[in-house]
């Protein structure tokens, strides 16, 4: 019951914030492709409010509610709040709290990626070092394809994701072009590190803890 309302709670306020970013389009607040980009990003946040049950139902995979919980908190402040209601350049340091969230998320899926490998070996065997150091490993490269990510978005698209040039467009050189990148790259491995030390203190030495992350195949 839990799930399904905190479920349309969100898509009703995806919906409101899709409401605002139609507005601002209406009333050209912004460039009208820049308008439109708002609402398709923002419907495309609503949609990814069902990802969970879209693997449920394509992968046969299910996602513990405590990772999809995390999910959709992330959900929350990337898309809703920073994009459609322009946190992100409201406050300067979203970016940073976005690249802390996120490798928590994903140290998450990588618990629940180590239960799903072991497949019905029992986890209380196993020790709680083996999570721990994949988790923070598997958040830590998913940050560094981001970077890429971005890298290829700049290349291809001038987005300047990386924060290589001003906001009036003069390009930085030197140390100053590697600051934004190795900010989020520190931010990312900062909030892996947190997320690693909250589930070794939570299992204290006992591996079954991460049983509640395990990712398991339906049937």
């Amino acid at each position: 019951m839990t799930y399904r309302k905190l479920q349309m709670g969100l898509v009703v306020f995806g919906f409101i914030c899709l409401a605002y970013n139609i507005y601002e389009l209406i009333v050209s607040k912004y460039s009208t492709q820049q308008g439109i980009v708002f609402v398709v990003e923002c419907l495309a946040g609503i949609a990814l409010i069902f990802l969970p049950e879209l693997i449920r139902k394509f992968f046969k995979l299910a996602l513990p509610e405590k990772i999809v919980y995390f999910y959709w908190f992330f959900l929350v402040i990337s898309v809703f709040l920073g994009t459609s209601l322009h946190m992100i350049s409201r406050i300067s340091f979203w970016d940073k709290i976005l690249h802390a969230v996120s490798p928590m998320v994903l140290t998450a899926v990588g618990y629940g990626l180590i239960g799903f490998f072991m497949k019905d070996a029992p986890i209380s065997k196993t020790s709680p070092w083996l999570f721990l150091l994949f988790g923070f490993a598997f958040a830590g490269l998913c940050g560094v394809f981001w970077e890429f990510w971005e890298f290829l978005c700049d290349t291809v698209a001038d987005m300047n994701l990386q924060r290589y040039a001003t906001s009036s467009g003069e390009l930085l050189v030197g140390r100053a072009a590697l600051m934004d990148t190795m900010g989020d790259l520190l931010t990312n491995t900062i909030g892996a590190l947190i997320m690693g030390i909250f589930a070794a203190v939570q299992a204290r030495g006992d591996a079954s803890h991460f049983e509640e992350y395990r990712l398991k195949r339906m049937k």
